[in-house]
């Protein structure tokens, strides 16, 4: 991965992350990695644990950000957020999974937030 891509998907994450925290996110960790992936943001909306899967982009070349969450990488976040929750012992806490999309080719970032993106709970 280059640094340019490594720098803009940090980027998406502090804006992401300050967005949410707006909307009265918690966010409780960063960069949770495991074999086999990693979980950009684990955040607390109210009781519920919500992991965030950020994707950012400068540009629409090759479609909308929140458009790269495939159904592999769903299956991939589901799984690594499984295994956050019993980990963390936290098996019977509600959860979600949200998608922050943040498009930033205007010269300033657009940020949605689509709450329950995979249209799954645990």
């Amino acid at each position: 991965m280059s640094h340019a891509r490594i720098a803009l998907g940090k980027m998406g994450e502090d804006l992401a992350c300050r967005e949410l925290e707006r909307r009265g996110y918690a966010i409780v960790a960063r960069r949770y990695r495991r074999r086999g992936g990693e979980l950009d943001i684990v955040a607390r909306d109210g009781p519920t644990i919500v992991f965030v899967e950020v994707k950012t982009r400068d540009g629409r070349l090759f479609g909308e950000a929140a458009e790269a969450v495939t159904s592999m990488k769903r299956r991939r976040i589901t799984q690594l957020a499984l295994e956050y929750l019993m980990r963390h012992r936290l098996s019977d806490c509600p959860s979600r999974f949200d998608v922050v999309s943040i498009q930033l080719e205007t010269g300033h970032p657009v940020i949605e937030i689509y709450q329950n993106a995979f249209g799954v709970s645990f």
